[in-house]
């Protein structure tokens, strides 16, 4: 589970491959390490699958990229299986069968996890800043060894996320939300959330890294985005160093992400580009800028004000997806003079009269307008809430 179990001679090397077919491309930078030493052991791979996206969206990891993973890890002797734990109300398998990466497990005969079926072991976070114990997916310590494939995207609270955040689905069920609802920390370098994803990496951080960069997701992500071609598969067996040549190439610089930079700081990895051997030398050459999530979500919506105070990313992309689905025809729910004011996250102290309030953590103000209760809702579930007041 913690990086170092299981590595290669020198931990901080990192290969890059530019290919267009994805399968390929991941078996590439599989076979510049040697993974001799997984040989009888037991690998656990960790892709992002936590929505229920089809192929080719950026939302989840591109099943080749999996099967690669799949076989280059068989090959090198050790026993693998696939394993998820989505986000709040979402159907593990469910997501795995749309993602393809069910269908690709099962022609590799690989087993495939929900791992939400058993109950979660309790870890604790000795010195952790924002949390101090987790609610972990028993896999996730019973295997000998994660490997992180997350999809190279933006994220709307951390900048990006890559191998180091997608261990966050390593937590079980609904306890991933918990970390979006933390106090605010005394601090204005960071912000809750990713003073506990630094936490989260001093216990459960992967021992090998493959980050798809086949087709990523620029703009509102980790859901609401635009996929990203980018035709690159990285690799490494430092998660934080493979998270830095990810983000160089989506034009970021690893040390401007506040639980990369904190992680990096306690030890826990390497994020100095100066310090890391990537291969091949031109590897920069691959590099593409992504556009970075819009501070403001209103700039996507100018006839809406939306309210946004300490929300999590489920809710922001449920409303985000909602919005670009029935936008246009919001106006016939309201009052021709009336301003269209919608609200989520837990963060409010107050909110304006005739508020759409989104998800549970905006429950108690209710009275002011009209609730849409979920965590997250569905969207179909706020049109009908908009329906019903007409």
């Amino acid at each position: 589970m913690n990086a170092g179990s299981i590595l290669p001679t020198d931990a901080t090397d990192v290969a890059v491959a530019e290919d267009a077919d994805a399968y390929r491309a991941a078996r590439s930078v599989l076979a510049a390490f040697s993974l001799d030493a997984y040989r009888g052991k037991r690998v656990l791979l960790k892709p992002n699958a936590g929505r229920c996206s089809p192929p080719g969206t950026g939302v989840n990891t591109n099943p080749q990229v999996v099967a690669a993973a799949i076989d280059s890890f068989t090959e090198a002797g050790a026993t693998v299986a696939v394993g998820e734990s989505p986000i709040t109300g979402v159907n593990t398998l469910e997501a795995l069968e749309t993602s393809g990466i069910a269908a690709v497990a099962r022609e590799h005969e690989c087993p495939l996890i929900d791992m939400d079926a058993r109950h979660y072991v309790e870890v604790e976070i000795p010195n952790g800043e924002a949390i101090t114990h987790l609610k972990v997916c028993p896999e996730a310590l019973e295997f000998d060894s994660v490997v992180s494939i997350p999809v190279m995207k933006t994220h709307m609270h951390t900048g990006v996320t890559l191998a180091i955040k997608n261990m966050k689905g390593c937590l079980w069920r609904r306890s991933k939300v918990d970390l979006h609802m933390l106090p605010a920390q005394d601090r204005k370098d960071a912000r809750s959330l990713e003073i506990a994803i630094a936490d989260m990496a001093s216990v459960l951080r992967p021992d090998f890294a493959l980050i798809d960069g086949t087709i990523g997701m620029e703009g509102l992500g980790p859901s609401a985005g635009t996929p990203k071609p980018l035709g690159v598969v990285v690799a490494g067996p430092d998660g934080f160093a493979t998270d830095a040549v990810a983000c160089h190439l989506m034009g970021r610089n690893a040390e401007e992400v506040p639980y990369l930079r904190l992680g990096a700081e306690r030890g826990y990895g390497i994020i100095d580009l100066d310090r890391i051997k990537v291969f091949p030398e031109h590897w920069k050459s691959f590099a593409s800028p992504f556009e970075a999530a819009p501070e403001n979500l209103a700039i996507e919506f100018p006839d809406v004000t939306i309210h946004d105070d300490q929300s999590c990313s489920a809710c922001q992309s449920t409303l985000l997806l909602f919005l670009r689905k029935h936008g246009a025809e919001l106006r016939e729910y309201f009052p021709e003079n009336d301003p269209i004011n919608i609200a989520i996250g837990k963060g409010h102290t107050e909110v304006p009269e005739g508020t759409l309030c989104i998800g549970n953590c905006t429950a108690r103000h209710r009275k002011q307008g009209k609730l849409v209760a979920g965590c997250p809702p569905v969207g179909s579930a706020i049109l009908k809430n908009l329906q019903a007041r007409d």
